[in-house]
């Protein structure tokens, strides 16, 4: 009994030793970081929306440091190549700037996927979010947004509509907007979304959702026409359209976003630090106004906002994946 309780002193004591050791190694890896350059991984290619976002915060980031930001891009798979680079790092130097869908629902779309969004990656900040635009050809028919939805339903599956591709939230939203609205268009997948932009120039599309920045300088230029947001109510980005509530669909409410997150290794302190960085650059004016013109409505959270939004889309968006039984091969 004697050598039972002495062991577990021993333990009890060892343990309170190990936690105690546990801020003043915290401190001391905060103290000594950025140690060399920090790297932001992108899974799209130059140019792209997430591209031009991180290269828009890596300048002020790196005044904020003291330390060269670079950014690279690690395309394919939807941006999970990218994903899983950064969930993998160990160099306490590698974040990466990801869109919603790598955060989320990538495990839930493909099982056979290297890395657990929800496990090995750790939020930073949430920085900008946008609805996608239910856009049409010029001559869809209907006068109203109820006209064309009531069209969409009477074409049936006859009428098709183009996303980046599959287990992308304009896929996933628009399966939903079929079962909302009661329409059945056919989904033809592209590269990304200035082709179906083009496509549906073309003729080949009767209907789908894009960017806002992408969608409105067709819309401007009389190319294509908006039927509505995606979002509950109109949005300070095209403030001028219909939400898809004042279309006649209730219940609906979608948008795409992009954020910033870190291998679940990175040490506490640094993320914290990075979290407070990112959100107070992405909030100053200027940041704001580049963003914006961007197509992003600033949020710059802190890591707990941005936890509670990847939940939150895990569980919505995880429903419609189940419900319309959505796969990535």
């Amino acid at each position: 009994m004697i050598r039972r309780i002495a062991l577990f002193l021993a333990v009890a004591t060892l343990s309170a030793w190990a936690a105690a050791q546990n801020p003043v190694k915290e401190a001391a890896a905060l103290a000594s970081w950025p140690s060399k350059t920090v790297r932001i991984i992108v899974g799209f290619p130059a140019g792209s929306s997430p591209d031009l976002t991180a290269r828009t915060l890596a300048e002020p980031l790196s005044r904020a440091l003291g330390q060269a930001v670079i950014v690279e891009n690690k395309v394919g798979a939807g941006g999970n190549i990218a994903a899983d680079y950064v969930a993998k790092a160990t160099d306490d130097h590698t974040i990466g700037l990801m869109i919603n869908g790598n955060m989320t629902i990538a495990k839930l779309l493909n099982p056979k996927l290297n890395y657990d969004p929800l496990k090995d990656l750790t939020p930073i900040s949430l920085i900008g979010v946008s609805p996608l635009v239910l856009t049409a050809p010029v001559g869809a028919p209907g006068a109203t947004a109820q006209e064309f939805l009531a069209a969409a339903r009477s074409a049936g599956d006859k009428w098709s509509y183009g996303t980046p591709g599959v287990g992308t939230v304009g896929h996933i939203g628009m399966e939903w907007l079929k079962s909302k609205a009661g329409i059945n268009p056919v989904h033809v997948p592209y590269p990304g979304y200035p082709q179906v932009a083009n496509a549906m120039l073309g003729g080949q599309l009767q209907l789908a959702m894009l960017p806002p920045a992408l969608a409105a300088a067709q819309i401007k230029a009389g190319k294509l026409r908006a039927i509505g947001v995606t979002s509950s109510g109109r949005s300070t980005l095209v403030p001028e359209l219909p939400s898809m509530s004042e279309a006649g669909v209730q219940g609906f409410s979608l948008e795409i976003w992009n954020a910033v997150a870190a291998p679940n290794s990175m040490p506490k302190p640094v993320v914290a630090k990075l979290s407070e960085l990112f959100s107070d650059i992405a909030r100053s004016p200027e940041m704001r106004q580049k963003l914006f013109q961007q197509g992003w409505q600033v949020q710059g959270t802190s890591a707990e906002g941005l936890a509670n939004r990847v939940k939150a889309d895990t569980a919505l968006l995880g429903g419609v994946i189940t419900m319309r039984n959505i796969k990535v091969e």
